[in-house]
């Protein structure tokens, strides 16, 4: 039995980190209805229009990131759709909705109107700043929730545009999920339900707490962030490029790993260096020379069995023929309604 069985979500969410919480919680077993809005025409006059490649690709991510629901499509400006919408609130125990704040008052679907259908209602709001706060209305995305966030400023400067892994899914996505599993909780020893308020840049914030502490330990911003550089500057961790033009990445940041690599490198002499920083610009140049003495294959094998932390840069085409991440059952099979089977990746939950 999975945990989250008899669970019943109502998913009003349109945009992929939502739509990739209330997946997870249909992962671990609870029954996902999606609220689907009627489609809008998008060509003028009603007609089609050119379908771009990133909309192809967010069509792939609608596909991944919707299994494990059903749907209902319900016009939420329609008295009668809402009626039925409320009914079928009464035997629900979650809603999932990522709209802009005030959106889901006015569609009359926010957290009072259906707590006072069902009192043991978990409201779950995910928004870029949150319910409050003079942010509350502005719109945004990924880049603007880790920039205010603290998080962007750490990879470089000029900071670079990087992928929206941090506040879409690891901000906004993954602790929806956390909240909603402890609202249960909460719900199980109190019987009332509660809104639980994500806010996507909140998420970033927690992330940084190591940076954030280190800060507010020494009041010097700047030696914090010379601190991170000068962890990320030593030889030993890193990505360097092989014989095949593909890539390793090596995280000796301990000094018995450091060790342990420069002794299976040939250079005991670098040994003494670990904590000469002024020194690894050079030792890292060395490195790199020797690295492409080998093929990524190689260098790996070589690594793996010496006490070393050590793994191949893949890309996506890789991903899923590694041995570890098909042991662990992070690919999966699946056959749609009209029995195509698709494969896709799993939230890691058995």
């Amino acid at each position: 039995m999975l945990p989250l069985e008899n669970v019943r979500i109502l998913d009003f969410t349109h945009v992929p980190p939502g739509q990739f919480c209330a997946m997870m919680l249909g992962d671990m077993g609870a029954e996902v209805l999606r609220v689907e809005q009627p489609p809008k025409s998008s060509g003028p006059g009603g007609g089609d229009a050119t379908i771009s490649k990133f909309e192809a690709l967010m069509g792939s991510a609608y596909g991944a990131f919707n299994r494990n629901k059903r749907s209902i499509m319900l016009n939420l400006r329609d008295e009668e759709a809402r009626r039925i919408l409320y009914r079928l609130v009464e035997g629900t125990d979650v809603v999932v909705e990522g709209f802009r704040p005030g959106v889901a008052e006015r569609l009359g679907i926010d957290y009072q109107r259906l707590s006072n259908i069902n009192p043991r209602i978990i409201y779950c709001s995910m928004s870029g700043y949150g319910q409050s706060g003079p942010y509350r209305d502005m719109p945004g995305h990924d880049i603007n929730y880790v920039a205010i966030g603290g998080a962007l400023h750490m990879f470089g400067d000029p900071p670079p545009v990087i992928p929206n892994f941090i506040a879409d899914y690891a901000g906004a996505s993954l602790h929806a999920v956390i909240g909603i599993l402890l609202a249960l909780i909460a719900r199980d020893k109190t019987g009332k339900g509660q809104h639980v308020d994500i806010a996507y840049t909140d998420g970033v914030v927690s992330l940084i707490t190591q940076f954030a502490s280190a800060y507010f330990n020494t009041g010097d911003a700047a030696a914090v962030k010379s601190q991170q550089q000068m962890m990320f500057s030593n030889a030993g961790y890193g990505v360097y490029k092989t014989r095949d033009g593909k890539y390793i990445s090596l995280g000796c940041v301990e000094p018995w790993f450091w060790q342990n690599l420069c002794q299976v490198l040939g250079r005991e002499d670098f040994i003494p260096e670990f904590a000469r920083w002024d020194k690894h610009e050079e030792i890292r140049s060395c490195f790199a020379e020797t690295f492409l003495t080998k093929t990524r294959e190689e260098w790996f094998d070589l690594l793996k069995g010496m006490n070393i932390p050590v793994g191949k840069v893949y890309g996506i085409d890789e991903v899923f023929t590694d041995p570890q991440v098909l042991h662990r059952q992070m690919l999966v099979e699946l056959q749609d309604a009209k029995g195509r089977k698709e494969k896709k990746s799993t939230s890691g939950f058995p």
